[in-house]
């Protein structure tokens, strides 16, 4: 008997719900075990999963450079390969070049925050007292409360060294994770076409020609909202840091470069972000000039309302239309799951998410109701058909 003709039978139904509903409960009632379990799979696949999301960001770039810098080379192997190597040189040194402002900007922050502390918490002390804010806050306690908070970082460190140790191995995990999905990243972007061909012939192996067309529309349509999504945000974060530093060298502040680069990078963190890149930046100035970290606060608040609803809307128009629960659900979920990655594909599977809904499920049950109604039809003539026989026939009795 084939499973199409078992699918038929009326007890199928039936035995497919126990079966979940079993799976299910079994799923619920080891959840802890089950998560361990997929949270292992996910970190032994980790590199490999970093690789082809970086071979997937750089894709575009590749396209672009074969289509214009390299249009000229004949022979395409050679062409695609010029193209994915001199991408890929362009992203470490984008890279390098942002972490050759960050780090030692950072580094000299910390430097000067823990050399000049007795100054700033004078120089804020003053600020203060010639404030209203002198009226509401106890200055001696709040002077007395900063310096014993920050003894008790120092002695919060001592005592956690072990804990500092392993968190410093974990990122020496994730550093190695990151550079062998860097160098799988080249080699799939290498055999991009090698992939291409084994995806679509594992495809038409697995499934009919009409499901491989759907599914072959279906993912087409997720690498739109996905690449259109990442190369719209990189533009983004690159203006809005941009615009930042341009601000920030008309007023004279300090740590121009590590500033904006921490919104920079924030501003790629959907809804959380940008509040998290204006909090560091104001922290930071609030420590050398008061009124220049409340300038800088006003100038964020302005730059991400004109970001929200003007530079995000012409710039990635439609794809922006999910409810804010949806993405703040993927946000935690992905976060969870994925890390700092999930976090920032947050937006593109909300999105990708809201058009499978609208698209696929609320079709479906829309085509369903439709097809019970004309059937209700079919039913109701049927009936009518009968009862006008049933009157000729009494008729004809008569």
């Amino acid at each position: 008997m084939k499973f199409k003709d078992i699918k038929d039978q009326k007890w199928f139904n039936g035995m497919l719900i126990a079966c979940t509903a079993v799976i299910l409960y079994v799923v619920l009632s080891n959840i802890s075990t089950v998560l361990g379990w997929i949270g292992a799979v996910i970190s032994f696949f980790t590199p490999l999963i970093l690789g082809a999301i970086i071979a997937y960001m750089i894709n575009p770039l590749a396209k672009q450079l074969s289509m214009t810098v390299f249009k000229k080379v004949k022979r395409r192997k050679v062409q695609w390969t010029l193209s994915a190597v001199m991408a890929l040189i362009m992203v470490i040194v984008l890279v390098g070049f942002m972490l050759g402002i960050l780090i030692p900007q950072l580094i000299d922050s910390i430097r000067t925050f823990s050399a000049n502390f007795d100054g700033y918490l004078e120089a804020l002390q003053n600020f203060l007292e010639r404030s209203e804010l002198s009226k509401f806050v106890d200055l001696k306690a709040f002077i007395d409360s900063s310096e014993t908070a920050w003894n008790k970082l120092f002695g919060l460190i001592s005592d956690n060294i072990e804990n500092i140790m392993s968190a410093s191995a974990d990122f020496g995990k994730s550093l190695v994770n990151w550079a062998l999905g860097f160098i799988l990243s080249i080699y799939l972007l290498m055999a991009k076409k090698s992939v291409k061909v084994f995806c679509s012939q594992l495809g038409k192996a697995l499934f009919e020609k009409g499901r491989y067309d759907a599914f072959k529309t279906f993912w087409y349509r997720c690498d739109t909202i996905l690449s259109h999504y990442i190369a719209y945000s990189l533009l983004e974060c690159i203006m809005v840091g941009l615009i930042n530093a341009f601000f920030m060298l008309i007023m004279r502040m300090q740590y121009v470069g590590m500033i904006s680069v921490v919104v920079a990078v924030t501003n790629l963190v959907p809804t959380f972000g940008p509040i998290i890149g204006g909090l560091i930046g104001a922290f930071i100035l609030l420590m050398v000039k008061p009124w220049h970290a409340l300038a800088f606060i006003i100038f964020t608040l302005i730059l991400q309302t004109v970001d929200g609803y003007v530079i995000k809307p012409n710039m990635f128009g439609d794809s922006l239309g999910v409810s804010g629960l949806l993405i703040l659900v993927t946000i935690i979920t992905g976060g969870k799951m994925f890390g700092v990655t999930g976090i920032l594909l947050a937006i593109p599977f909300a999105a990708i998410l809201d058009f499978v809904y609208k698209d696929y499920i609320l079709a479906r049950l829309r085509e369903k109701r439709e097809k019970k109604d004309r059937q209700m039809l079919a039913d109701a003539d049927k009936t009518t058909d009968s009862e006008e026989c049933d009157d000729k026939d009494s008729l004809v009795q008569k």
